[in-house]
């Protein structure tokens, strides 16, 4: 079983190197880390009074994992989670923040638990994320890259701007929706043609 640092050394080789996308609402990142997150933190790298696009920079790999793992992992509870759901909520809480568990919470309740959609992990969510994980060890993990995979989609439907993370310009699946299979089973991956119509309507 992999490691929670293991898993957040997974995520800053998948969000890569320094972006600056003008499209992209998390503004300058760098391994995955946004800019607001180093403001929100007061990461002053180059200690010259405030936090900039330079501090983004000079972000090291190995600050970027500890910071995954403080506050991405360890603040929001994503440990109280059945093992099997552990290493998408936390992937999805870097890229998606406390949606990450709105996801969840939106799931279990289709699932029948009662819970509370606040983003938040309490003894509620923990509780019925672990029943539903029992009822269905094999699958639980597949339900919920599944349900990061729609939520993507209905992103990329209700802002063009954001379409070109969800499909390349080649029509193939972009960033957003692989990032979603890796923590799916093959069997349930789309295929280029169920792809390519899900996403026709985008034209």
């Amino acid at each position: 079983m992999k490691s929670v640092r293991d898993i957040a050394e997974e995520i800053v080789a998948r969000e890569g190197g320094f972006v600056n996308d003008p499209d992209d609402r998390g503004g300058a990142t760098k391994f995955g880390v946004t800019i607001h997150t180093m403001r929100r933190l007061g990461l002053d790298l180059d200690r010259d009074g405030d936090v900039d696009v330079a501090d983004v920079h000079a972000l090291s790999r190995a600050q970027a994992v500890d910071i995954f793992i403080q506050h991405y992992f360890e603040a929001p509870g994503i440990g109280r989670l059945p093992a099997p759901l552990q290493a998408s909520v936390f992937d999805m809480y870097v890229n998606a923040g406390s949606n990450a568990v709105r996801i969840l919470q939106r799931m279990l309740v289709q699932m029948g638990h009662e819970v509370l959609v606040d983003g938040v992990i309490g003894p509620q969510t923990a509780a019925a994320a672990k029943a539903a994980a029992r009822a269905a060890p094999e699958h639980i993990a597949d339900a919920y890259g599944i349900a990061r995979r729609n939520y993507y989609f209905r992103l990329a439907d209700a802002r063009p701007a954001s379409r070109k993370y969800a499909r390349t310009r080649a029509g193939s699946k972009g960033g957003w929706i692989i990032r979603a299979e890796e923590f799916i089973t093959p069997r349930y991956h789309l295929s280029p043609e169920q792809f390519a119509e899900r996403t026709a309507q985008w034209g």
